[in-house]
């Protein structure tokens, strides 16, 4: 997985922590979007679904040991990896966060060479957590897509798709808000089976917007389309 592929949620009630280790992360090349509180952590989360999030643990609203919990006992999340990122060093915080369902615990301040490493390190377990069969099952939102039985649930109800119509869904939802170009489109999906052109993609692409919902499917004109949560 490319860093430009790699979500990392960062949430600190401080702003200048959002934007020094925001600028870093980001420089790094990883796509990194924030929070202020655990309200808006979770929120987010939910919407973006990211690979990695780092955590404060003392915020206003909701604090961190909340949102950790409520984020880990999202279905949809149960990959993402979470540490929390504090001041607080003493023991029994760290606990409750291990308790909450984080993965790791580091303790701010800290250096920023230091911290890219460490988020580094997290990230390898994106690897370490994924096996063969998770890949037939993807959830992205409130969708799930079961590629080896071809079955789409959404919202809790199940839609039957045509065979195209499935194959084009799980296209561009196995990386949500890449544009997929139509030339990319047409090759995966169609192949070599028969010569289709545009207006195949834009009818299939309606057809999808009619029965997931129209918000979820974005076109670029001139490029292609992409799904987004």
């Amino acid at each position: 997985m490319k860093k430009k592929d790699i979500r990392i949620l960062l949430v600190d009630d401080e702003p200048d922590i959002l934007e020094i280790v925001g600028y870093n992360l980001s420089s790094e090349g990883y796509d990194v979007f924030t929070a202020k509180n655990g309200i808006e952590a979770v929120a987010k989360a939910k919407k973006k679904l990211p690979h990695l999030v780092i955590l404060d643990v003392m915020m206003p609203e909701m604090d961190g040991i909340e949102a950790c919990e409520i984020i880990r006992n999202t279905p949809e999340l149960e990959q993402t990896i979470i540490t929390f990122l504090t001041a607080r060093g003493e023991d029994y915080s760290q606990v409750a966060g291990f308790d909450a369902g984080a993965d790791d615990y580091i303790t701010k301040p800290i250096k920023p060479k230091v911290l890219i490493s460490k988020v580094k390190a997290l990230l390898r377990r994106l690897k370490e957590n994924t096996v063969e069969d998770q890949e037939d099952i993807v959830k992205v939102g409130n969708i799930i897509i079961n590629r080896e039985e071809y079955k789409v649930v959404n919202n809790g109800k199940e839609i039957v798709l045509p065979r195209k119509e499935f194959e084009l869904l799980a296209l561009l939802t196995s990386k949500p808000n890449k544009v997929y170009k139509r030339e990319v489109i047409l090759d995966k999906v169609w192949g070599n089976e028969v010569v289709v052109g545009g207006r195949t993609i834009d009818v299939h692409i309606r057809k999808l917007r009619e029965k997931i919902g129209d918000d979820h499917f974005k076109t670029v004109k001139g490029v292609g389309y992409k799904f987004v949560l």
